[in-house]
């Protein structure tokens, strides 16, 4: 052991004096330095989560990661304490993996293989583990034409690329069949590569015999690979969601779907990765953002399907100005992101990656889009909460707090404060605006290259301008494509080509691109079309702006700006304030009709909702000029007047109206008693000439036997009407008996026609 020299045992042996020997006295230890606060690295799974749970015989026992913040939805099992504490809404972390049966029976054939050991006790799988450095053995890629490692296969299986266990055998025996191929039957390598397949073989069989009950979840659940189906449509992971927000129903939380699975009661989940708006951050206020901007949370939360409301989509900042995506219907939100959104900090860090911010299945999946005719310019604008900021804030206050309100909903509203920018994320905070650019001079028509189509199939097709890959990567048309790698080849570094910008009438230094750093000038010079330069046009008056402006350090805008007297009372800046505004569609249905009935509606049928009450208009207290009393007393006396002259001529009115319609009735009913005495006189008359007109006809026919034969024939009239009336008597009675008797019994008594 190494014995250690200390100056009180000099001392001791007479090495050196004792005022030497005395140590100074130096003071308090001052505190150490902050370090430095690296930017947020991207979120991004290990490719080796499958590894924690593998251990070894010597005892040694891979780090065993504890359950994902976020990864479990907090419900009303807490007490009071802990769901109102709002540190521990700061969930992190992806969700955990919800393996299918399949994914769950090749994790078990991975874990099972490492269980063999060599005679020196090492894991035969450790050669299998990465494929060999290829600069240490460039022939095995020359020999192997498809190389693999069980890294590649742990990240296909990841990324959903089996579709089933023999798909991931026929990896796994290429793995092996390789090893053979490059080594010697008597190396070590080549044994383990025979007894790894043998045994991978034999797990793959176990593992297919069992039934998929045996690999559900310790809570019961369910993956959902294929998606749930709700509402006639099919939610699956990757889709952009609205789900309900329990603090404001107009603002739905966008969200982008991580997992589906059932639980063991049947009801179908779904976790999503939170994007919060900016009205939900805590930022600089100063800060400027996108219209529609989102920025992205560690926050992924359990929801059940029901809670999710609409489809929405998601665009990195790189190609939201340059269309829309294919087949989304245009009544469906787009958003656009740019930073991803540290909670615990309250920082914006730019996204560098996309894909790092996609769930696994659909990273390698691309989008088409319907491009728009020329890149819109979008003009970033000022925080919708910059009005929030504190008339005394200064830079050395604390920083603010969110306003929380539900439990499972983003914060009700952030807040903002005037702290100095750290140098690292200060490329987040574009301030002031963007002026507006002056339109680029006109390029000559290409001559000898094919015309650029209106509207392009995909966003994978080159364009003629200089643009942005799916990955953030600055592209310009006309360079060489990049080879294709093979499946074990490094994946370069890729460096921004620098970009000409067209001679605009203000000049300001500018740094060349770099893969970490870009100044804000840079971002809002794309706003606009950048034309391509063309060999045929030339600008000798104008130099190049890269060629005449060497590199300098970045000088903060703060430097040039005019110092504003403090004291301000209007706020330019602060937004007018919501006067009427209504809920959506969806959250409009679910008043019910009766209670929407009671309030003021729009055509659609939405209730309105305003933001303050109606104005109690008070009569001011200044008398104004006005009319004598004397006028507006004959002014009121006339008014009485007129209303009683009126009233006389109503009621004159409608004495005549009843005058002249009693007239009427009485004229009617002696009209009605004429009209029926004449009748009456007339029916008399007529009755008289028909009984004179009767006598003349029996004084013709018989003469002196006239009345004899007029009494005769009245005799018999009589004696005739006297028959009918008895005729008619007989035939009722002949009737009624006919009617009482229903039927005639057969069975009972035989009745013959002779006998009636």
């Amino acid at each position: 052991m190494r014995r250690h020299t200390t100056v009180p045992s000099l001392k001791h042996q007479g090495i050196i004096p004792a005022e030497v020997a005395e140590l100074p006295d130096l003071g308090e230890i001052p505190e150490a330095d902050p370090l430095p606060e690296e930017e947020e690295e991207e979120e991004e799974d290990d490719e080796d989560d499958e590894d924690e749970e593998d251990s070894d015989d010597d005892g040694r026992r891979k780090k065993k990661r504890g359950p994902r913040p976020g990864s479990k939805r907090e419900g009303g099992k807490d007490d009071g304490h802990k769901s109102n504490d709002p540190e521990l809404r700061k969930k992190r972390g992806r969700p955990p993996r919800v393996d299918t049966p399949m994914e769950a029976r090749i994790k078990a054939v991975l874990k099972g293989i490492r269980k063999l050991k060599g005679p020196s006790g090492a894991l035969k799988v450790r050669h299998f583990e990465r494929l060999p450095d290829k600069a240490t053995y460039p022939d095995y890629y020359v020999e192997i034409k498809e190389p693999i490692a069980i890294d590649i296969i742990k990240r296909k299986s990841k990324r959903k690329k089996y579709n089933s266990v023999d798909h991931f055998m026929r990896d796994m025996d290429l793995m092996f069949n390789n090893a053979k191929i490059y080594n010697q039957p008597e190396s070590q390598i080549y044994k383990d590569a025979v007894d790894l397949q043998v045994e991978s073989r034999k797990l793959a069989e176990i593992e297919k015999k069992k039934p998929d009950s045996e690999y559900l979840m310790e809570d019961g659940r369910l993956p959902l690979p294929d998606g749930i189906l709700y509402k006639g449509e099919l939610w699956k992971v990757g889709d952009w969601v609205h789900i309900q927000n329990p603090n404001d129903v107009t603002k739905p939380i966008v969200a982008q779907i991580y997992r589906t699975w059932q639980d063991s009661e049947g009801d179908k989940w779904v976790n999503a990765c939170w994007y919060y708006r900016p009205e939900q951050t805590v930022h600089h206020y100063e800060k400027h953002f996108y219209p529609n901007e989102v920025v992205k949370t560690g926050q992924y939360r359990d929801h059940r399907i029901e809670e999710v409301v609409d489809r929405c989509f998601v665009m990195f900042f790189t190609r939201y100005n340059r269309g829309r995506p294919r087949g989304l219907p245009p009544d469906k939100d787009v958003y656009v992101c740019e930073a991803r959104y540290n909670e615990e900090k309250h920082k914006l860090n730019k996204i560098k990656t996309w894909a790092s911010c996609l769930p696994d299945e659909v990273r390698e999946k691309d989008y088409e889009m319907d491009l728009f005719d020329v890149p819109r310019r979008i003009k970033k604008i000022s925080s919708p909460i910059k009005h929030l900021l504190k008339s005394d804030a200064k830079e050395t206050d604390d920083l603010p707090k969110p306003t929380w309100g539900a439990e499972n909903a983003p914060p009700i509203v952030g807040a903002v404060h005037r702290r100095p920018r750290d140098e690292n994320v200060s490329h987040c905070y574009p301030s002031p605006p963007p002026e507006p650019t002056p339109s680029p001079p006109p390029s000559l028509p290409p001559q000898n290259l094919p015309s650029a189509p209106a509207r392009q199939a995909s966003i994978s097709q080159t364009p003629q301008r200089p643009s942005v890959d799916s990955q953030g990567n600055t592209t310009v048309a006309g360079t060489t494509p990049a080879p294709p790698r093979s499946p074990a080849a490094p994946i370069p570094p890729v460096q921004n080509a620098p970009v000409p910008v067209p001679p605009a009438t203000y000049q300001q230094p500018q740094l060349p691109p770099t893969q970490t750093y870009q100044p804000a000038i840079q971002r809002r010079s794309s706003g606009f079309v950048q034309q391509t330069p063309h060999p045929s046009y030339q600008t000798p008056a104008v130099s190049h702006p890269y060629a005449a402006v060497q590199p300098t350090p970045y000088t903060p805008y703060q430097t040039n700006r005019i110092q504003v007297p403090p004291g301000t009372v209007y706020n330019p800046n602060a937004p007018r304030p919501i006067e009427v505004f209504h809920l959506s569609d969806a959250a409009n249905a679910t008043i019910p009709e009766d209670i929407r009935d009671q309030f003021h509606c729009d055509n659609q049928g939405h209730v309105l909702f305003f933001s303050s009450p109606p104005l109690d208009i008070v009569p001011p207290l200044q008398q104004k000029l006005g009319h004598s009393l004397k006028y507006l007393a004959v002014k009121e006396e006339r008014r009485k007047l007129v209303e009683a002259k009126k009233r006389k001529e109503v009621e004159e009115r409608d004495v005549q109206d009843q005058r002249v319609k009693r007239q009427r009735a009485d004229e009617e009913a002696s009209l009605a008693v004429r009209i029926e005495y004449l009748t009456m006189k007339a029916i008399g008359t007529m009755a008289d000439h028909i009984g004179t007109g009767t006598e003349m006809i029996y004084q013709m026919l018989y003469h002196d036997q006239a009345e004899k034969a007029r009494k005769a024939n009245s005799s018999a009239l009589e004696q005739k009407v006297l028959a009918d009336r008895i005729n008619k008597e007989k035939t009722r009675q002949i009737q009624a008996q006919s009617r009482s008797a229903t039927f005639v019994p057969l069975k009972e008594n035989i009745m013959c026609m002779d006998e009636i």
